[in-house]
């Protein structure tokens, strides 16, 4: 009897596993058929189309496809639009990726003071703009930044000083595209308020006996216990800043009006897609700029990384 009790127990172990394990992949099929559906297989099929002189405006049909080669990634190296795209870009890049870092972080130590009023309220009023959609935003600002009626351009005028045709102007025109950035920096701050809430208070308590004042604490204890944040969103802006598109749309038009200071390398791609109907170049660019984020995600991860502290890497 013994014996056949310890030759059932593995039996039955084995049918109790693969029972979890068919049902965990019943509850796992919705995200494997939305994986498949909606990421793998348009990957797939761009890469297809970048061989392809397809045009979206004729019928979805195999004789449509004609095999091109190596044609369309050729094009890269004489599309005159492709170098002032990735130039507005990479400018709006590095306005944005310091101030999307800056500006959240001094908004979650403000409300992160003790001797703030009422920081919930604050909190909240932060948050607020990032649960307003973007189109609404971009009209708001395009009333901000009128040159004539907007509340900046006239705060300017009380001090004396003309302000500029923000979103007519090619100069301002990044810089007006960074402040409307500003308005969801929300929810940054409120992943560096949870980063600030984690800081163990001994360590400040420890620096204040020592004779740390304020800034040495803010330096040597906050940054680095902080970093791995600070890491993860510029690694996040960086990418976002890749991928702008709604707001430069909406106020440049599909041209990157004023004189293409606002054709983003992601506006570039939806002329090709979209007014121009060429798929196979706009694949290519697609995928260009794959290649250009993952270059980037694996330099910071690579070099930038190095610098981050980790409290758990002592233990």
């Amino acid at each position: 009897m013994a014996v056949d009790a310890v030759k059932t127990k593995p039996a039955g172990r084995g049918l109790m596993g693969r029972q979890r394990l068919r049902w965990g992949l019943f509850f796992l099929a919705p995200w494997f058929i939305g994986f498949f559906a909606f990421q793998l297989l348009p990957i797939v099929f761009t890469f297809f189309l970048s061989f392809t002189d397809y045009n979206a405006t004729k019928e979805f049909a195999p004789e449509n496809f004609n095999f091109v080669g190596l044609n369309n990634y050729g094009r890269l190296f004489s599309d005159p639009e492709l170098g002032n795209s990735l130039g507005v870009t990479l400018k709006f890049t590095l306005i944005a990726v310091p101030l999307g870092l800056i500006v959240p972080l001094m908004f979650a130590l403000l409300v992160n003071s003790k001797h703030l009023f009422a920081p919930n309220v604050f909190r909240t009023l932060f948050f607020l703009p990032t649960v307003i959609p973007v189109v609404a935003g971009v009209l708001v600002f395009q009333g901000v930044l009128n040159p004539q009626s907007g509340w900046i351009d006239l705060l300017l005028k009380v001090f004396g000083i003309e302000g500029p045709r923000w979103l007519s102007d090619p100069t301002w025109a990044i810089p007006a595209l960074n402040l409307l950035g500003l308005w969801g920096v929300g929810n940054a701050m409120l992943i560096y308020l949870g980063a600030l809430q984690s800081v163990p208070t001994e360590i400040y308590e420890a620096s204040v006996l020592d004779g740390a004042n304020g800034i040495q604490r803010f330096i040597n204890i906050t940054i680095p216990m902080i970093s791995p944040v600070i890491f993860y969103n510029v690694t996040l802006g960086v990418i976002t800043s890749f991928q702008y598109f709604v707001a430069a749309l909406l106020i440049g038009g599909r041209n990157g009006d004023p004189q293409g200071a606002t054709l983003f390398y992601n506006l570039h791609f939806y002329r090709q897609a979209f007014v121009f109907n060429d798929m196979g170049y706009a694949s290519v660019l697609a995928l260009f700029l794959f290649a250009i984020v993952m270059v980037l995600t694996t330099f910071m991860f690579t070099f930038l990384q190095r610098g981050i502290y980790y409290a758990s890497s002592d233990i």
